[in-house]
């Protein structure tokens, strides 16, 4: 446990190093592609570092805005409040999550936040309808985990760079479309290799963003199922609630692909039903994690 949470405390410093890289190098393309001269690479790297900062430190504000969650309340939420404080002895987390709904007809869950300290759980009220009390304790287990193995501060950053930098390069691309590109007599070999290289991921980072998405997520679920059952001791109700979130027919109205990675199933159906797991899947399949859980009991 304590090695997983390194190794996501050292990716995700890694991956904000890679955002601010990019970043710069996308802002200084188009600064220097505007006539902006020397300035371009000032403007790139304030840029570059502000939004890396925004998206750390409110990257949960963020998640939680655009899943449009509201705050759980102890009246209308006992069952869950009563599940998250039973677990908090066998999880060992410094401070307790705070608890978001999402008023939705499909059961799902997520987890967010920079880190325990700061860390929510939110749930759709379709979950809180359809899963029983040891269903939900598993669900909740789960979020848990990710939560104390640091995965929150890795999908959360991860999730809002990626949005940040596909729409930064939807946005410039258009922006160069409209000014056009011109050539400068006064350009060095030094500003034509840095322009070469922002273009290049202006072009790439959208895709590169993606690929980086599902490679941190897909793994993380097992590892995050495996320690909700050392938490509840009881893999019958996570199976259970994972079998139920699968055959669910309804969509997830608030699903965005930024986010998508963050829940604990796929959010996305086609027709009803879940598409089946291939490399651009941002989860493993639930019948692999359904086994892996049923392998645990023997």
């Amino acid at each position: 446990m304590f090695e997983t949470s390194k190794k996501n405390k050292l990716e995700s410093g890694f991956i904000v190093g890679i955002f601010i890289l990019v970043i710069t190098l996308i802002v200084y393309y188009v600064c220097h592609a505007l006539r902006l001269g020397t300035m371009s690479i000032v403007i790139a790297l304030i840029f570059s570092i502000g939004s890396a900062w925004a998206s750390y430190y409110y990257s949960d504000k963020i998640v939680l805005s655009l899943n449009k969650a509201r705050p759980a309340t102890k009246e209308e939420d006992q069952k869950l409040v009563n599940i998250l404080d039973s677990l908090m002895v066998t999880a060992g987390l410094p401070n307790k999550p705070r608890l978001y709904v999402v008023d939705d007809a499909q059961p799902n869950a997520f987890a967010t936040g920079r880190n325990p300290q700061n860390a929510v759980i939110c749930v759709t009220t379709a979950l809180l309808e359809k899963l029983d009390y040891y269903e939900l304790e598993g669900v909740i287990a789960h979020e848990m985990s990710h939560i104390k193995n640091y995965d929150i501060r890795l999908s959360c950053v991860v999730s809002v760079m990626v949005g940040f930098i596909v729409m930064l390069s939807d946005l410039f691309s258009r922006t160069l479309f409209w000014g056009g590109l011109r050539d400068r007599d006064s350009d060095n070999k030094a500003n034509g290799i840095l322009m070469l290289i922002g273009l290049i991921f202006l072009i790439l980072a959208p895709i590169f963003g993606s690929l980086m998405q599902l490679a941190l997520s897909r793994k993380r679920e097992f590892l995050a199922d495996s320690t909700a059952v050392e938490f509840t001791r009881n893999p019958d109700g996570l199976i259970s609630a994972l079998e139920k979130l699968e055959n669910d027919p309804n969509e997830l109205e608030t699903a965005n692909s930024a986010t998508a990675n963050m829940f604990i199933i796929n959010p996305f159906k086609k027709n009803g039903k879940r598409k089946s797991t291939n490399i651009w899947s941002t989860h493993p399949s639930t019948a692999d994690r359904i086994e892996a859980l049923r392998n645990l009991k023997y």
